[in-house]
């Protein structure tokens, strides 16, 4: 439901750039100084998919991850530094669940670990704008993150022989992106997609070292890619 409400709103604001003459070869050029303002906000809708690099102790079947559709939406603090350079703080909220299944274990409850998070997201980036072309300009973004699981279980003492999986509550990230800034009459519209990249080991470790959930991972980390429509 979500994947379809954010395309909607995609194609009809493509729409309205081609009413509006936008990608025509001569195109009014809408709010040509909105990029000197020293500070502006926005909000962004999206979604996303979230992943797990694992790496292993000992070699053998890997486990399978399928990933799920999520959700985000959030806030733009976007700073001005120079003519092509932005600094951008987009904390946001990010909805998402990954299902685990271990080749190794034969029972169908046991070999299903289902990972659910709700992420408070904080990234500071540094967006790097090429020229401007009539009412389209690409950009390029980059820079470190801090993600809140407010699911986590990290603290619960019940691991995955009582069926609870448990990860970190806190972890580090960098991201890397590209997206073009459409400016329509009223506002910028600006579509694009990031990869995130968890940098530390985010797995809490069954209580039994030869835990067939988890005692064969050396290291688990987060990898995820965002697709947000921001609106400034």
């Amino acid at each position: 439901m979500q994947v379809r409400y954010l395309i909607f709103i995609l194609l009809f604001a493509l729409k309205s750039f081609a009413q509006g003459g936008t990608f025509g070869k001569n195109p009014i050029i809408n709010d040509e100084n909105f990029e000197k303002k020293k500070i502006h906000f926005g909000y962004y809708l999206g979604f996303s998919s979230y992943n797990y690099q694992f790496n292993y102790k000992t070699v053998g079947k890997d486990i399978e991850l399928k990933p799920a559709t999520g959700f985000n939406v959030g806030l733009v603090v976007n700073l001005r530094l120079k003519e092509f350079f932005d600094l951008r703080f987009e904390p946001g909220f990010y909805a998402t669940q990954r299902n685990l299944i271990y080749p190794n274990i034969e029972d169908r409850v046991d070999r299903l670990r289902e990972v659910k998070a709700a992420n408070l997201h904080f990234p500071l980036l540094i967006k790097y704008s090429a020229l401007r072309t009539g009412n389209v300009r690409p950009f390029l973004v980059g820079g470190v993150s801090s993600t809140l699981n407010l699911g986590s279980n990290e603290k619960a003492t019940d691991d995955n022989s009582a069926n609870r999986f448990r990860v970190k509550t806190w972890t580090q990230n960098y991201e890397v992106g590209f997206g073009l800034d459409l400016y329509l009459e009223y506002f910028k519209f600006s579509p694009s997609i990031r990869g995130v990249f968890g940098t530390g080991d985010e797995l809490i470790r069954d209580l039994d070292p030869n835990s067939p959930w988890t005692g064969n991972i050396k290291s688990m980390q987060t990898r995820a890619v965002f697709v947000n429509f921001t609106f400034h």
